[in-house]
């Protein structure tokens, strides 16, 4: 390590400042979307078994409810255009936008160049976790999801119902893709009921028992026509490990509500990003 500048502490002391403040983001609607949620009724259902994944549709202006139903267990959650793989869940941008774990309120931001809302985050019975001593909190969107390839690297293990191919199973037998093109399709996904943070000390990803229960759930409102898949993580609680058949874990409950029409008055879905795209030239 090289030796500390004299002004060391004074450069360490400067104040931070927030990159994207979320002030002037377009108007969530909140209310709106947690009362039309309020009676809404239920048009579909998918259990998603543990070490599992299942994929989902919900129209733009239906309510996705993801439940614990069994045990604590975490999920990994994909989202796309239904009308357009390529218009797929950012995380990277919703973790700028919102912060490394998202909770009421937030939103879910779609890919470049499409960049708008693909879903608002309307309902959440874990939001009084906050943040722990550790740092750890709840529903990340800083992990990548456990896949094979890491598996393989860091134990030579040949996994094969990690998240990753889960989720690639999944899609492939919705969309009728064979897995080397659903594959290509699956991306940085949102820890539902996950415990992450980054330690303090060394600045690494870490995973905590989930503080998720039976009953526990995470409500989403689609800003847009979604196709969402979800996984059954094989890490359970992700307590102590994943990418094995070690920990015990449990399925999951994908509910899709539909509000009544006249409780969405004054919504619309939304629109893709307004930015011309000439990127300086022309």
């Amino acid at each position: 390590m090289t030796q500390a500048p004299p002004d060391a502490d004074a450069r360490r002391a400067i104040a931070p400042v927030i990159c994207y403040p979320p002030e002037t983001l377009p108007d969530a609607q909140l209310g709106l979307k947690q009362a039309a949620a309020a009676d809404a009724r239920k048009v579909s259902e998918v259990l998603v078994p543990p070490r599992e994944a299942r994929c989902f549709e919900a129209k733009a202006g239906q309510v996705v409810r993801i439940t614990s139903v069994e045990g604590p267990q975490v999920g990994d959650l994909n989202l796309w255009n239904a009308q357009d793989l390529g218009e797929r869940f950012f995380s990277g941008k919703t973790r700028a936008l919102h912060g490394t774990h998202v909770t009421t309120g937030d939103r879910l931001w779609s890919s470049l160049p499409h960049l708008r809302a693909m879903a608002t985050v309307i309902g959440d019975t874990l939001d009084w976790y906050g943040i722990d001593a550790y740092g750890g909190s709840v529903h990340d969107v800083i992990g990548t999801r456990c896949d094979p390839y890491t598996g393989n690297l860091l134990s030579g293990a040949q996994y094969h119902h990690c998240c990753h191919s889960n989720l690639t199973r999944a899609l492939a037998e919705t969309t009728g893709l064979p897995l080397s093109e659903a594959e290509l399709h699956v991306h940085d996904v949102l820890n539902v009921f996950m415990c992450t943070g980054f330690t303090r000390d060394t600045g690494q990803y870490f995973m905590k028992a989930s503080p998720v229960r039976p009953g526990d759930y995470f409500e989403l409102f689609a800003e847009i026509d979604l196709l969402g898949a979800l996984s059954a993580c094989p890490g359970g609680d992700c307590s102590a490990e994943h990418t094995s058949d070690v920990a015990a874990c449990y399925p999951l409950l994908i509910e899709v509500l539909a509000p009544e029409a006249a409780a969405l008055e004054g919504w619309q879905p939304a629109q893709a990003n307004g930015y011309d795209g000439t990127h300086g030239v022309g």
